[in-house]
């Protein structure tokens, strides 16, 4: 007989606003609001205090400052963020048979089997002690049969919480919550669901398969599976990709300057696109030049963590000046992406170009839709190298 799923949920609570709070105590009980200052800017995360105000994470600042004028305002550091949430994922790393590192503070592991060796519950509250303490980061977690139902427990007993729920427990727990409480339910589902009368889990558990599948899809089958309580998906080993990059040689050997750049555009387009797929972001871009005669010639900088097209395009098109010095033909380009940080959904918070992220967002829906090269900026489309 196959042994019953033991996954643990770990979530950070209100993680960048912990690590502001870690090093500034001062912080700590006092609304904080993290991203964007100016009005243009949009709230990446905030403390549980300004939340009783109505803030919340994708506002605007400036609806945010509105709300809750008396915050503490912090544009924020990706780099602290992801040197803590690696100090996490590394302890638990070490403690734990199977991991995945689902965003920047949120984890699942694997316990399946291993309460022959120890109290699974006891355990996940032994880890989770031992992640506070050393990280003085505070840390929630649910622990139930499936990574739905794990998440859904560690949303519920959020901030500084534990909760166990198991299989005879699962629909009981389930039943009651709000459809918007399922992983992966949006807006737009939502209101279709509210508009069939669709409000509660237990009124979506009674569905008909045939009619969930008639109004959403598969995805919506996919649903019905959750709102039962089922989930089949497994806990992926987790894997940090470290760059992401693309090259390119020319047909002949060029000092067409403007072709050049227009080309390194399109590339930087390219990977900053697949970046965005995986929610990823990066700090780091390297361009590389080969001359006629094959010396290559490479240059990096440090950036903040982004995936917008508008500032990796601005940063490769300095690098490439940066190292075109020698004036010789060229015979190939490259640029590179690297310190990638994984899970980070939200595009450009640390940005106050609130136009250049909606364009982004706007780009990525018609290349998911039409194809990748479905859509270009007007000066890339017609390169001859």
């Amino acid at each position: 007989m196959q042994a019953e799923r033991q996954i643990i949920h770990m979530d950070q609570d209100a993680f960048f606003v912990s690590v502001e709070v870690r090093k500034d105590p001062r912080l700590a009980g006092k609304p904080v609001i993290i991203g964007g200052t100016s009005d243009r800017g949009v709230v990446s995360s905030c403390s549980y205090e300004a939340r009783k105000f109505g803030v919340h994470s994708a506002m605007s600042s400036r609806m945010a400052k509105m709300l809750c004028p008396h915050a503490e305002f912090i544009r924020g550091n990706m780099d602290e963020y992801s040197k803590a949430s690696h100090e996490i994922t590394e302890l638990l790393k070490e403690r734990v048979p199977l991991i995945e590192k689902a965003s920047i503070d949120e984890h699942y592991i694997d316990m399946t089997g291993m309460d022959r060796f120890h109290n699974t519950l006891v355990y996940a509250h032994e880890l989770r002690q031992k992640v506070i303490k050393e990280t003085g980061l505070p840390i929630s977690f649910g622990l139930s049969v499936n990574k739905t139902v794990s998440k859904m427990c560690t949303n519920e007993c959020k901030p500084n919480g534990e909760l166990n729920i198991q299989q005879p427990e699962v629909r009981n727990f389930l039943d009651p919550l709000s459809i918007r409480k399922i992983p992966g339910l949006g807006e737009k589902t939502f209101l279709k669901l509210s508009d069939m009368g669709v409000k509660k889990i237990y009124t979506l558990a009674q569905m008909h398969p045939d009619q969930m599948n008639t109004v959403l899809g598969k995805s919506g089958l996919v649903l019905l599976q959750k709102a039962r309580g089922i989930d089949l998906s497994p806990v992926i080993p987790f894997h940090e990709q470290k760059s992401i990059g693309t090259q390119s040689t020319f047909k002949a050997d060029s000092i067409d300057i403007e072709s050049i750049n227009n080309l390194l555009t399109a590339m930087v387009m390219g990977i900053a696109y697949e970046l965005r797929q995986k929610k990823k972001l990066a700090a780091c871009i390297t361009v590389t030049v080969r001359y006629s005669n094959f010396e290559d010639v490479t240059k990096q900088a440090s950036i903040p963590y982004t995936s917008l097209d508008s500032v990796l395009i601005r940063k490769a098109r300095e690098l490439f000046r940066q190292v075109y010095q020698k004036r010789m033909l060229i015979r190939l380009v490259g640029v590179r992406l690297s310190n990638l940080v994984s899970g980070y959904e939200q595009i450009g918070l640390y940005t106050d170009s609130q136009e250049q992220y909606s364009l982004c967002q706007a780009m990525d829906k018609i290349r998911r839709r039409f194809g990748e090269k479905s859509i270009a900026l007007a000066s890339t489309i017609d390169i001859k190298l």
